[in-house]
């Protein structure tokens, strides 16, 4: 599978743990194409030529031609080259796991267990940008060059033949072909659908250099960013075991990876270790990272518990994701002594797109009016004054705070586009401002204006309000809504949701909230059994072939989270498909914004909160570079640990 986005802590809710539709999401991480927003430190870009014979060689790849990092880099500019080697990182988890494989369709997997696994392409261990100091650009690793002609038609990946297993054994060509086959075979429905139409095939044509071909006719978009980040396995260990990729298991397959898993204790405990053998611990993408000798998660019921074991030290790190203990919590003897640190640091990436999110195939909300009218029972400023500090900033984007982002009434190249699709658009996108989140009383939970539109809108939409308080349509059918909610879910989560669901029954509509262990969650989410659910949709800065993941109608009846709305809309599938003709960044630009514009017009979600900040806790054993990369906080990357601080705090009685 590709590589996800960089991990977003803008979103305060903590969600289950990794499971398949969660490890497969990196396929749609990668298909988005995020766009190179910043330059690397002291970098300039350099062009991507093609040969005499039209075909381009190169050491790495970007879309839009050109590459920060020469052939010849030593390493990132943001990592320390010379970071030592040793110590542990630990932190936490919720919930529970049964299997060590990302790709099981059941149970719940553990904790970065992909991470033991690399591709074509570079990446950090946990999943995040590699480098982390420009966007879509991408550098070889298993694979040393690569080269394609200027259409794009195919790709050619040169492998490294020094590429090992952690058993050993050889990363060939084949086992890249295998695996692009295993994930088509037994992985995600929706993601074999969506590569098939794509991608032709995948060959060997010796041990170390393997080919793709892609379709006429299609985008050139994010393919060789797909190919050149499918999960590479042992084709070897499959064959000899029986094993499935689609089945929960704790045996899971060796990787190439700088980690390889070393013990587990169900539902307790997950340890990976440093490969000493690992052959790529010289390589100039890997230098000055993967600085720990031993990685630990520590898994906890909720998040409660989780943070008591933070206070005392059972773990070290942890990205604090509650904003009521981020604001208050902090003043346990360990924090006041200095020995803990607390840092706010910045986050270059969009916020995820997180909020309340309507699922479009329930009937209650084929009306547009009764998606607008619950919506307005969400009081964003009361909520965020009385249950977070007022640490947040309300979303209204699906791109929030990036040049993508629709502004106001659609005007010049935005106008035209929009006008070029006919019937297909409403009149009042035409003439009417971006849709923005509705403001809200900080005075008290129930905005009486709010509130009394939504009753009108309801009323107009033939909901209306009987005897005993409870909307009811002509058939008689009550207004009710079912928000199924983990158990392992934030204090903070619960509270918002309960409160939202105080002000939808003032209007007679029947929120019913039903918390549910991990384990049940996931199945209820996974088989879409909900009316409304907290998740999210990932922002954009690009077009790309995962857009049809996220939003196309051909994803709404597919069992994925990747369209948790169900959106099945044909002007959004007119805007992603012309999005991806575009062949200037200015057209581009212009088709996103459009598309920023059309998904926030369809109301599909109650858009929550955000922050772009990333708010981090640790025992004072850690050190980073002075400068953190935009797109990654690297703490499993590229900081390290200071023995000496680590011998003060023991000296010290504060770490066992």
């Amino acid at each position: 599978m590709p590589r996800p986005l960089p991990r977003s802590r803008a979103h305060v809710v903590r969600m289950a743990p990794a499971r398949l539709a969660l490890a497969m999401l990196t396929s749609l991480m990668v298909l988005l194409g995020w766009a190179t927003m910043l330059h690397a430190q002291d970098l300039q870009p350099i062009p991507i030529e093609a040969d005499a014979d039209g075909i381009i060689r190169t050491h790495g790849y970007s879309y839009y031609g050109t590459l920060h990092y020469p052939a010849d880099f030593q390493h990132f500019s943001y990592v320390n080259p010379d970071a030592p080697k040793g110590g542990e990182f630990s932190t936490w988890a919720s919930g529970t796991f049964d299997s060590m494989n990302p790709y099981a369709q059941r149970g719940s997997a553990g904790a970065y267990a992909q991470m033991v696994y690399e591709s074509l392409l570079g990446e950090e261990p946990a999943g995040g940008a590699a480098p982390a100091d420009v966007y879509g650009e991408y550098y070889g690793l298993l694979a040393e060059s690569l080269e394609y002609p200027e259409g794009r038609e195919w790709v050619i990946f040169h492998m490294r033949p020094e590429a090992r297993f952690s058993d050993g054994t050889p990363v060939t060509a084949h086992d890249v072909v295998f695996s692009h086959n295993l994930f088509l075979d037994q992985g995600l429905a929706s993601y074999a659908a969506a590569v098939r139409q794509v991608i032709l095939s995948a060959e060997a044509l010796d041990d170390h250099t393997v080919k793709f071909t892609f379709a006429d006719g299609i985008p050139r978009r994010s393919l060789i960013e797909q190919v050149g980040f499918v999960t590479v396995f042992p084709q070897k260990w499959f064959e000899e075991t029986g094993a499935r990729l689609d089945e929960p298991r704790l045996d899971a397959p060796p990787g190439s990876g700088p980690y390889m898993l070393d013990s587990y204790d169900i539902n307790r405990r997950i340890v990976y270790r440093r490969n000493p053998d690992y052959w790529g611990a010289d390589l100039p993408i890997n230098r000055g990272r993967h600085n720990f000798d031993r990685i630990r998660i520590e898994y906890f019921a909720d998040d409660t518990a989780a943070f008591e074991a933070f206070k005392i030290g059972d773990y070290t790190f942890r990205a604090e994701t509650n904003s009521r203990q981020w604001a208050t919590g902090y003043g346990f003897p360990a924090a006041r002594q200095g020995h803990v640190v607390r840092e706010v640091l910045p986050n270059g990436t969009p916020p995820n797109a997180s909020g309340l999110i309507f699922n479009l195939g329930r009937e209650i909300f084929a009306d547009k009016r009764v998606r607008e009218a619950i919506s307005l029972a969400y009081n964003f400023e009361w909520s965020n004054a009385t249950y977070q500090h007022g640490l947040f900033k309300q979303r209204n984007s699906f791109s929030q705070g990036s040049p993508l982002e629709a502004q106001g009434v659609p005007e010049g190249e935005e106008l035209a586009f929009l006008q070029a699709l006919g019937d297909l658009v409403p009149p009042e996108l035409l003439s009417e401002p971006a849709v923005m989140a509705h403001q809200s009383s900080v005075g008290g939970l129930a905005d009486r204006g709010n509130l009394r539109r939504a009753g009108r809108l309801l009323d107009e939409a033939g909901w209306e309000v009987g005897s005993d308080g409870i909307r009811r349509n002509s058939a008689g059918q009550p207004l009710r809504i079912e928000f199924p909610l983990n158990s392992s879910s934030s204090p903070v989560a619960e509270a918002i949701v309960s409160s939202f669901g105080q002000n939808l029954r003032s209007l007679g509509v029947d929120l019913r909230m039903v918390k549910m262990d991990p384990a049940q969650y996931t199945l209820r989410t996974r088989d879409r059994n909900y009316d409304m659910v907290l998740a999210a949709y990932r922002s954009f800065l690009d077009a790309g072939t995962g857009l049809w993941q996220s939003f196309g109608s051909r994803e709404a009846d597919v069992a994925s989270s990747f369209n948790p709305a169900h959106l099945a809309s044909p002007l959004v599938d007119r805007v992603i498909e012309l999005a991806l003709e575009t062949t200037t960044t200015e057209e581009r630009d212009v088709a996103m914004r459009v598309l920023d514009r059309v998904l926030r017009f369809e109301r599909i979600m109650v858009p929550l909160w955000y922050t772009d900040e990333s708010w981090v806790a640790y025992w004072d054993i850690y050190e980073r570079p002075e400068t953190l990369p935009p797109y990654s906080d690297g703490e499993m990357d590229f900081w390290w640990v200071n023995p000496d601080k680590v011998q003060a705090l023991r000296a010290a009685g504060a770490l066992r």
